[in-house]
């Protein structure tokens, strides 16, 4: 099985949709995508995520299914610092690098700030949605691996966000989401690829094989959006984006 998560291209937050150049992102994606035998599509029910997967399905004449869960990972968490309502995955390096429990897959929700906001909650809503799609293809979890019922080699595709696709990975390959949140990059559009391996019969797990690929940009001489990005050095200012 072929698992296949896309980001939506460079948003337009204020309106959930793509701005000029994310439209012109997707457009390249689909001529992308509509070169792939894809058996299933699933999409979140952002308007981002949804103009995204609709360039594609629209070239490949294809319908998807709108999961909830897809949603861009919804659990505010309280900011120590100004008491206020944030996102709980976006922290200052400095401040996440010194709590030990950010780097454990099994304790990344322990922390005060973390259960302010139950984030694990929102996170085993990920985890089911996600396993309930695998199931559909023939595999079930068990543990730290899936039983392979019915392997195969369908593809599967999920047009959705940053965020949520963190959690996603980190629940496939035993990886504290925070950790993905902080040291991994998915431009707009961008590609990741995760295939079954099933040496042992009956026995998969998921090894990704590309992660964040955005090659169809860069054929099509198009330079991928810094939405996905900090400022590389703190002096510029305009890319810091506090």
């Amino acid at each position: 099985m072929k698992l296949i998560i896309i980001r939506h291209g460079d948003p337009n937050y204020e309106i959930d949709s793509l701005t000029e150049k994310g439209w012109k992102e997707a457009a390249f994606l689909a001529e992308k995508m509509s070169k792939q035998e894809v058996t299933e599509f699933y999409v979140s029910p952002l308007g981002r995520a949804q103009d995204t997967a609709s360039l594609t399905l629209k070239k490949m004449n294809r319908s998807a299914e709108t999961c909830p869960w897809l949603r861009e990972f919804h659990a505010p968490v309280i900011d120590e610092e100004t008491g206020e309502q944030r996102i709980p995955w976006d922290m200052l390096p400095a401040d996440w690098t010194a709590v030990p429990e950010y780097y454990d897959k099994n304790r990344w929700f322990e922390t005060e700030r973390m259960r302010s906001g139950d984030v694990i909650s929102e996170a085993k809503r990920v985890y089911s949605g996600l396993d309930e799609i695998i199931a559909k293809h023939g595999y079930v979890r068990c543990g730290n691996y899936y039983n392979a019922v019915k392997p195969c080699r369908d593809t599967v595709v999920l047009f959705c966000h940053f965020g949520v696709e963190c959690v996603m990975l980190g629940y496939l390959l035993g990886i504290s989401p925070v950790v993905l949140w902080h040291g991994f990059c998915a431009a707009p559009t961008s590609v990741t690829t995760l295939i079954t391996e099933e040496r042992r019969n009956g026995i998969a797990c998921f090894r990704m094989s590309s992660f964040g690929d955005v090659s169809h940009l860069y054929a099509a001489g198009e330079e991928p959006s810094f939405a996905a990005r900090f400022c590389e050095t703190f002096d510029c200012k305009e890319e810091r984006h506090d």
